[in-house]
Parts: structure tokens; C-alpha cells; sequence
């Protein structure tokens, strides 16, 4: 049974920083990719960033690259999402993933959910 324990998050200022840990067990590895996704109210949920975790490449949406990485240990089996020079837009539910897949529309998607934790940026 997968299950991905997420920890993290609150509270802001924009341009400060704040890392989201997800730490996984349970894995069988179907899809060796996990990712970060984020919703806020109102909108749809957005792929955040991608890792494949066999080899480290990753892949991160437009609005956020060059402030969020997502650097792995894969001794502790842990993702993490490192998040910098945070904006008010950045404010969202965000959500740990595994079994990262992308569906017919082209989107990210998974098959395995963290529980989710609020990030808050107040500008």
C-alpha cells in the first residue's frame, strides 16, 4: 500500500521561502516519477514539478521555474519541494504525488495523493 506522508508548509511573506517534505513508502514503482501539485480556491489543480526519481531530471511548470526545485533522498525515500522568492499566486493546497503520469489532455496526474498542506504567501 503507497502511502506519501507530507510535511511542511503555513505561512509567508512574499519573497520568502518555505520546503514541503513528502516522504514515501509502500512503492512499487509502476511509474518512477512523483511530483508536486498545487490547488487554490476556485481554480483547477495545477502540476507543480516533476522528478524522475530513477535519474533526477525534473520538470517544473512555467509560473515557477527558477524559484521551486524538487531535490530527492532516496536513502530516506523522501521528495521535497524547496520553494523560493514565494508570490501571493504561489498561495495554494498543495499536494504530494506518485504514479506521475500525463493524461489525454496532456496534464499531470497520479495515482497516489499525499494529504495535502496549505502554503499561505501574504504580500
Amino acid at each position: 500500500q503507497v502511502q506519501l506522508v507530507q510535511s511542511g508548509g503555513g505561512s509567508v511573506h512574499a519573497g520568502g521561502s518555505l520546503r514541503l517534505s513528502c516522504a514515501a513508502s509502500g512503492f512499487t514503482y509502476s511509474s518512477p516519477y512523483m511530483a508536486w501539485f498545487r490547488q487554490a480556491p476556485g481554480k483547477d489543480r495545477e502540476g507543480v514539478a516533476v522528478i524522475y526519481t530513477g535519474g533526477g531530471t525534473t520538470y517544473y511548470t512555467d509560473s515557477v521555474k527558477g524559484r521551486f526545485t524538487i531535490p530527492q533522498d532516496n536513502a530516506k525515500n523522501t521528495v521535497y519541494l524547496q520553494m523560493n522568492s514565494l508570490k501571493a499566486e504561489d498561495t495554494a493546497m498543495y499536494y504530494c504525488a506518485a504514479g506521475v503520469f500525463t493524461d489525454r489532455g496532456g496534464r499531470w496526474s497520479a495515482n497516489y495523493w499525499g494529504q495535502g498542506t496549505q502554503v499561505t504567501v501574504s504580500s
